[in-house]
């Protein structure tokens, strides 16, 4: 639900499972076949997992970081990793590169010129996210909704970035 300054947009997990499927379709619409999954932790882990699943593809993994401080809403310097798990040992052929949104366009930028810079062996990388802001730079192959507003969007798992074990504890003792 967006509010009505247009400021935030408020996801509930059905909302955010409907969408990820959106995705999924769109993908298959197009008529690409991929090899690999390769999502960017930690946005892209569950629409990755899902698709993962939906195309059964082996699901790669790259760690990036940038938006650590305040429980995840001040954006900061741009951590990407120098490795990729995978399950097939060294990931090869048509990559489908998944993310959950395009915010400003800077991580699947800086991501897609190390992945072409540091691993030949992709021979095709297309990228999917479920939402793109108008402020982005950067355009993915796929992706679900265009947010012209430009709103934080509150993801339906964003509450655990403020839990900590000791609540859970509280809550779940009766």
């Amino acid at each position: 639900m967006l509010t009505e300054d247009g400021k935030h947009l408020y996801v509930s997990y059905d909302e955010y499972h409907n969408l990820i499927e959106k995705l999924a379709i769109k993908i298959h619409q197009s008529g690409w076949e991929f090899d690999t999954i390769l999502c960017l932790a930690r946005g892209g882990m569950r629409p990755g997992d899902i698709l993962s699943r939906v195309f059964d593809k082996p699901l790669a993994i790259m760690s990036t970081s940038s938006y650590r401080s305040d429980s995840g809403t001040v954006q900061g310097m741009l951590d990407i990793a120098h490795y990729i798990t995978t399950p097939k040992g060294e990931i090869a052929g048509k990559v489908l590169l998944v993310d959950d949104l395009a915010d400003s366009g800077h991580t699947l930028k800086a991501v897609i010129h190390q992945l072409k810079t540091n691993y030949a062996p992709i021979t095709e990388l297309r990228s999917a996210v479920i939402w793109t802001k108008a402020l982005s730079t950067f355009q993915a192959d796929y992706s679900v909704e265009f947010l012209p507003t430009n709103p934080w969007i509150h993801q339906p798992f964003e509450g655990y970035d403020s839990t900590r074990p000791e609540q859970l504890i509280e809550k779940w003792s009766v």
